[in-house]
């Protein structure tokens, strides 16, 4: 009796080995994805795990994990079973009834700004003794944009100020979109996006947002990413990121029309939109600052042979070495209208500050 008892469960033991060796991913569909596709620096956000057994075979103990960019920190409960090393890696176990759907969100921080993939994940079956495993990798397609954040308010609103003094001029050609000066009756040849209609709905007509007037411009901001100093100093370089996108965002929703270019992403010209201003924050997301870059000044001088009357550039950058000053001091030469933000660490000067026509700003970075 005791016999036929052990060859009982010996015969069960090899018998659901085979069974799940060759049925236990059969029916499983293990999908994750990144609940939105984009997001900001110190944003949270979250990965969401969907795991369905769709078969008459129970998973007594399913295995996935997960490798992402260790910026991308799990935090909250999604911190348990999970580690950084030289990723964040995170072991989820699941138990799966027939035909049942189990569904996870996994909190993470925004550490840093960057583009982000999830291609693939590795998926780990158990027998019912679970003494075999059985593996699997399964392909996805799945990637966040983490943009850059945006600098402090009023921080970039001086900034605006600084580029709306430069182009404020006695001729008052145009209306300076940065510089409101009151309110007025409606005209038919005003465009419709400076009708104040909360002003309006007080009074008996339309009332428009009257501004300050400028000649007819062109503005472009030129952002260094290239860290030519002795120690890496890639805050700074991640600061200039920060501004360039916040400047940028607030000079489109003046409406006026910008380029912004650079040693290490691709020309983007703007107008109007949402998107537009969507497609810079994911070209500034791609900067990889670990890849060499061009030498800033080599940029400017190729600048300075296409530039002409009534451009107005901001460049960003926090090299302050020779050959930089030189090239922005022969781009003003040329009769370029030109604003250099220097990010610097607060405890540091700028050495750059008596290049004639040239309005150098220091921005001070708590590092």
């Amino acid at each position: 009796m005791l016999f036929l008892l052990l060859a009982g469960c010996v015969l069960f033991y090899l018998l659901q080995h085979i069974i799940y060796r060759r049925y236990w991913n059969a029916g499983l569909d293990v999908a994750v994805d990144f609940e939105t596709r984009s997001a900001y620096e110190g944003d949270i956000s979250y990965l969401r795990e969907e795991i369905v057994n769709d078969k008459r075979l129970p998973l007594p103990a399913l295995e996935v994990n997960l490798a992402l960019n260790r910026a991308l920190r799990f935090e909250g409960e999604a911190k348990e079973n999970a580690n950084v090393t030289d990723q964040s890696y995170r072991r989820d176990i699941f138990s799966l009834f027939i035909r049942q759907k189990v569904i996870r969100r996994l909190s993470f921080v925004c550490e840093k700004r960057g583009f982000y993939e999830l291609t693939k994940v590795d998926v780990i079956g158990y027998d019912f003794f679970f003494r075999r495993s059985f593996h699997d990798d399964r392909r996805l397609k799945t990637a966040l944009y983490v943009y850059p954040k945006l600098v402090d308010t009023h921080r970039i609103t001086l900034l605006s100020r600084a580029v709306s003094g430069m182009i404020v001029t006695q001729n008052r050609l145009f209306p300076d979109p940065f510089c409101f000066s009151g309110i007025r009756d409606y005209q038919p040849a005003d465009p419709m996006h400076h009708i104040n209609w909360k002003a309006s709905a007080k009074g008996q007509g339309l009332l428009v947002n009257q501004f300050d007037s400028t000649t007819d411009i062109r503005m472009k901001i030129i952002l260094d990413t290239e860290d030519s100093r002795g120690i890496r100093q890639e805050e700074l370089t991640e600061e200039g990121i920060r501004i360039a996108a916040s400047l940028a965002s607030c000079i489109m929703r003046a409406k006026m029309e910008l380029t912004v270019t650079g040693n290490g992403m691709k020309p983007i010209h703007l107008k109007e939109g949402a998107g537009q201003i969507r497609a810079l924050y994911q070209e500034l997301a791609r900067i990889d600052t670990d890849k060499p870059a061009a030498r800033i000044c080599e940029n400017l001088r190729a600048e300075r042979e296409k530039a002409g009357t009534g451009m107005i550039y901001v460049i960003i950058s926090a090299n302050q070495d020779i050959d930089t000053a030189k090239a922005v001091a022969a781009m003003a030469e040329g009769g370029a209208e030109i604003l250099w933000v220097v990010p610097v660490r607060a405890s540091d000067g700028i050495v750059t500050c008596n290049i004639r026509n040239v309005n150098v700003l220091k921005w001070e970075v708590q590092i």
